[in-house]
């Protein structure tokens, strides 16, 4: 789902394309947006949720650098 504000284009994803890009359960990604780690979803609906594409690319980005930092641990 794309929408755009003004300049600026703003793409959702669904549950099914965003457990295609970051690989986790449904439920593990709500564990993880309770606890604050990953970015929240947007209601749309009752039955209809979706996340803002660039957050999530954002978050797995966060996460490729920790992956190339020097000082990583095992």
């Amino acid at each position: 789902m794309l929408f755009i504000h003004g300049d600026i284009e703003m793409r959702l994803l669904s549950k099914r394309q965003l457990k295609e890009l970051v690989l986790y359960s449904p439920q593990h990604i709500a564990r993880l947006e309770q606890a604050g780690k990953f970015p929240l979803r947007v209601i749309l609906g009752p039955n209809r949720v979706g996340w803002i594409e660039s957050e999530v690319l954002d978050w797995l980005q966060k996460r490729m650098d920790r992956r190339e930092a020097p000082d990583r641990h095992s």
